[in-house]
């Protein structure tokens, strides 16, 4: 389907064709992202500059990391505590096995 878009006038291939398409097709479908979920458009320097802004806020204010499959494999229940820390154990010397093992910890 992406291989027969032709770019827009700002020159790139646009998501919101894409979902056209599908709403052509009787294919799309939606879901609303609740609080906390943010849609960041990063088609532009400018704008990628922006998103990345806005992640390092949230993880320097929050102390959280993302996206962290890891900790979304260990949240859903699909690996335990214990393949995390496995998992953890060669990164633990930088930020992220350190965020792991902390995670898998409680705090």
């Amino acid at each position: 389907m992406a291989k027969n878009l032709k770019p827009s006038a700002r020159g790139e291939l646009e998501i919101t064709d894409i979902n056209r398409i599908y709403m052509e097709q009787g294919r799309l479908s939606v879901a609303m992202m609740g609080r906390g979920y943010a849609w960041l458009d990063t088609g532009t320097h400018q704008s990628l500059i922006e998103a990345s802004n806005f992640i390092a806020t949230i993880e320097e204010r929050q102390g959280l990391k993302f996206p962290v499959r890891k900790e979304i494999a260990y949240r859903k229940r699909f690996i335990d505590a214990e393949q995390v820390k496995v998992l953890a154990e060669p990164l633990k010397k930088n930020a992220y096995g350190q965020y792991l093992l902390k995670m898998i910890k409680g705090y």
